[in-house]
Order: structure tokens, then C-alpha cells, then sequence
């Protein structure tokens, strides 16, 4: 019964032995194998199927390297509302990461962890290890030459300004959303373009839309005052190109008298009322105006452009128009962007434009000239109710002739000298129909008629003496 304890020991250390014996016999071969492939790729390592055991990283490198050099001339075409850039796949460094594929290769079995490497070793030797094809393009070069397209697409959102003063609204900015070049989805997009770019087998051409993202305001237009006034409701422009200075300076008064103006739910609003009295008391300066049937200088000359332009921002707007009086003749400066019959003449007070605020919220208006096109603009700002307006077509009747030209005698211009102050212009009978929609029904559906008298060409003759 002695012997079995004896015969344990023995056997104990015969395996220890056995065991160091074997671990020393892998490590001996480990280190002649290491030996042998101390410069090359281990045996069955291969990189994107194409097996590199046995050859030098260098050479993995070239290889991919060399199937770079097949797409160089590819195009990248990156589009954009602003226009289009072209780059290539050269300028970019796009295609295969051959330095970092010929490391990774080398790599396999090269690790700290002496078990992990004998395992990598013997099971590439056995079945192999395939690493994915790793591929890059350089960022900074991309968004360097993208720079002057991105800087031109890039716009800062802008936040709201709105103070209220005595009534009025003094200082107003709406909010305006900003934008920018999403670069993480760009970025996104071009590394989706690897496996098609590194495939063709000839150079072409890969179009990129330009990835854009909206970038909001802190301050919106609605969070900035609490009266409803949000978002623009409509707009309204008309030209006064070829005007007098006279005419111009008092259109960017009357123009100005309204800017800011709010008009509450439910309230009537007259124009005459707001812009108020229209004299050289008030400011204004005498150009043409017609009166009694005669081109002469009048204080306010000017001011039914401002009227007209108005009347079509509350047309687009579909709001109610209570009151609207037509010129009596066909005016050139309301036919320089827009068909005839879309005017609206005032006489401080006896004619009138007049609307309604049934929005069931407080409209701002906000009046701007843009002086290098001479351009009158109004915005009526408010909060929107989905209502969608559908204006006709003016119909033109019943046209006739301009008299014969007409000159009359002016002592403040010198004797021989003509100026024309009024232009011919076609008799006619216009109308247009508007219909104002909301939830599929029709709430307002009006008709605007104008009966245009003939007009002649008037001419001042100088008669002052020197």
C-alpha cells in the first residue's frame, strides 16, 4: 500500500517534466519560426482576400498603393444650390489606407502576449486570417478646398428684436433660420463612396449633394413678443423707377409714417387715418399729382404708390377690403411690375383704403425701399390661419386711344424749354377676381374693377423770361 503514494510522485513529476519539456520544444520552434519570418508577413495572412504570407509589409503597402494610383483621376462633384466643386480622388488621398493595411498585416502575431501571438500564428497557418480592407481620404484637405463654397452656403440664423413703444413697434428683426454644411454627414457620405470608388475599374465621375442642416434661432419671432405676431403673412412691391426725387423722397415718408404700425384683431383700418395729414406742414415736398383733370406740382406726390403697394400686400394677404378706389387713369409706375388694375389711389380724407384684421391676431406692418432698384416693399406679420388666396387674371375691355398730346405753359421752367411730366396711356376696363380659401371653404370672394380713362401725354412749356 506504500508503493501507490510513490508511484503518484512519480508520476506527477514525469508529467511536469513532460509539460516543460513540450513548452520548451514550442518556444524553440516559436523562436526559430520568429527567426525565420522576422521581415516578412506570417504564413496565411491575408488582407482583403489577397493572401501576403511570406511577403514583406513593404510590398502589401505597394500593392495597395498601386491599386490607388487606378482611381486618382476619379472626380468627386460636390453640388450645391451655389454651385458645384470638383475634386479628385488624388487631391484627396482617397482610396485603400496602404500604410495601415501593410502594418496591420506585419502586425498579425506581433503582439505583446506571447500565447495570443503562438495562436494568431498557428491559426492563420491552419485556416487563415483575412483582415478587411481598411480605407481613408484626408479631412483637412476636403474641407480645405470645400472652404469657399461651405463659407458661401454657411448663413447664422438670426434672432428676433421686437420693442413696443406708446402703440407702435420701434425696433423689429423677425427671426430667420441659419444653415450650414452638415460636415458629420458629409464625412458620412464619403466614406460610403470606399467600396464603390475602389471598384470601378476605370476613372468617372461620383456626384455628392452637398449635405445642408438648418441651424435654428435662440430667440424666434413668436417667443419675442406675445401679441400673435410670429411668422409673415404676405408681402406687397411695386417700382418707381424713372420717379422725381420730389416723388421718391415723399413715397420713403409716407412709406416710413406706417412702418411699425400694429392693427388689432378685429379692428377696421384706414389708411388715410394712419398716414394722417398730407401737406408741406406734415413734411411733404409738391410733385405731380393730378387735379382736376391737370398734371400740376401738389404737396404729397408719391403717396398713392405707397397706397397701391398696400393694397397688394392685403390681397396676397386674403384679409377683407373694406374700401378701394382705382385711379382714375392707367399710372406708368404700376404697370413697371405688375398688370394694370392692381392700385389703390388716396385722397387724405375723402378716398380711402380701408381693410379688416379678421386674423383673430395683431398684424405689424413693416415698410422697406430698396434704393437701387427703386422698389416700395410692404411685410404684414401676424399669425397665420391657413388661408390660401387665388388671384385671377385681370381682364382687359373696352380699350381706347390716348387723346392728343397736351401742353401746358410753366413760368418756373425757362421759355423754349419742354418737359414731359405725363406719359399717354390706354382707356380701358379692368377687373380681377380674388377668392380667399380656408378649411376647403370659401370665406371671401371679391371683385376689383377699374374704369381708366384715356390719358395724354402732358408737356410743361418754360415761359419764364431770362
Amino acid at each position: 500500500m506504500k508503493k501507490i503514494p510513490k508511484i503518484g510522485k512519480v508520476l506527477f513529476w514525469f508529467l511536469v517534466g513532460a509539460f516543460l519539456g513540450l513548452f520548451l520544444f514550442i518556444s524553440f520552434t516559436f523562436i526559430i519560426f520568429q527567426s525565420l519570418h522576422k521581415n516578412i508577413i506570417y504564413p496565411g495572412v491575408a488582407v482583403n482576400g489577397i493572401d501576403f504570407g511570406g511577403k514583406t509589409k513593404e510590398s502589401a503597402k505597394d500593392f495597395f498603393s498601386k491599386k490607388n494610383e487606378k482611381i486618382q483621376d476619379t472626380k468627386f462633384e460636390f453640388t450645391s444650390d451655389i454651385g458645384v466643386a470638383t475634386i479628385s480622388a488624388k487631391e484627396l488621398n482617397f482610396g485603400y489606407n496602404y500604410n495601415l493595411l501593410g502594418e496591420q498585416a506585419y502586425s498579425i502575431g506581433r503582439s505583446n502576449s506571447i500565447i495570443s501571438n503562438i495562436s494568431l500564428i498557428f491559426q492563420a497557418y491552419i485556416n487563415g486570417v483575412n483582415l478587411p480592407a481598411s480605407y481613408s481620404y484626408s479631412d483637412t484637405k476636403l474641407l480645405s478646398i470645400l472652404s469657399p463654397m461651405i463659407q458661401k452656403i454657411n448663413i447664422e440664423p438670426i434672432d428676433s428684436l421686437f420693442t413696443f413703444q406708446n402703440g407702435r413697434v420701434t425696433v423689429f428683426k423677425p427671426s430667420k433660420d441659419g444653415q450650414a454644411v452638415d460636415i458629420d454627414a458629409l464625412k458620412s457620405e464619403m466614406s460610403s463612396k470606399y467600396l464603390l470608388v475602389v471598384s470601378l475599374q476605370k476613372a468617372e465621375i461620383v456626384t455628392i449633394n452637398l449635405p445642408i442642416k438648418t441651424i435654428k434661432p435662440k430667440v424666434t419671432t413668436d417667443k419675442a413678443n406675445n401679441l400673435g405676431i410670429k411668422e409673415l403673412l404676405a408681402s406687397g412691391t411695386s417700382l418707381f423707377q424713372h420717379s422725381i426725387p420730389n416723388r421718391i423722397y415723399n413715397i420713403s415718408l409716407a412709406a416710413t409714417r406706417l412702418n411699425g404700425i400694429l392693427i388689432a384683431p378685429n379692428e377696421v383700418f384706414s389708411f388715410g387715418k394712419a398716414l394722417g395729414d398730407v401737406s408741406a406742414f406734415t413734411g411733404y415736398l409738391k410733385a405731380y399729382v393730378i387735379q382736376n383733370g391737370k398734371t400740376v406740382l401738389g404737396d404729397g406726390g408719391g403717396v398713392c404708390q405707397v397706397s397701391t403697394t398696400f393694397f397688394r400686400a392685403l390681397l396676397n394677404a386674403g384679409l377683407p377690403i373694406i374700401e378701394r378706389t382705382a385711379h382714375a387713369y392707367r399710372v406708368g409706375y404700376y404697370e413697371q411690375d405688375s398688370p394694370p388694375g392692381f392700385d389703390a389711389t388716396v385722397f387724405v380724407p375723402s378716398v380711402d383704403l380701408k381693410f379688416k384684421n379678421d386674423t383673430g391676431n395683431y398684424i405689424l406692418v413693416q415698410t422697406s425701399i430698396d434704393p437701387n432698384i427703386q422698389r416700395l416693399t410692404f411685410e404684414l406679420y401676424g399669425t397665420k390661419d391657413g388661408r390660401e388666396v387665388v388671384i385671377g387674371r385681370p381682364v382687359v375691355s373696352n380699350e381706347s386711344p390716348p387723346p392728343p398730346d397736351v401742353y401746358q405753359d410753366d413760368p418756373t421752367l425757362p421759355k423754349g424749354q419742354i418737359k414731359q411730366v405725363d406719359f399717354a396711356a390706354w382707356g380701358a376696363k379692368v377687373y380681377f377676381t380674388r377668392q380667399v380659401i380656408k378649411n376647403g371653404k370659401v370665406i371671401i370672394s371679391d371683385r376689383f374693377d377699374s374704369d381708366f380713362r384715356p390719358w395724354q401725354a402732358v408737356y410743361l412749356r418754360g415761359t419764364k423770361e431770362n
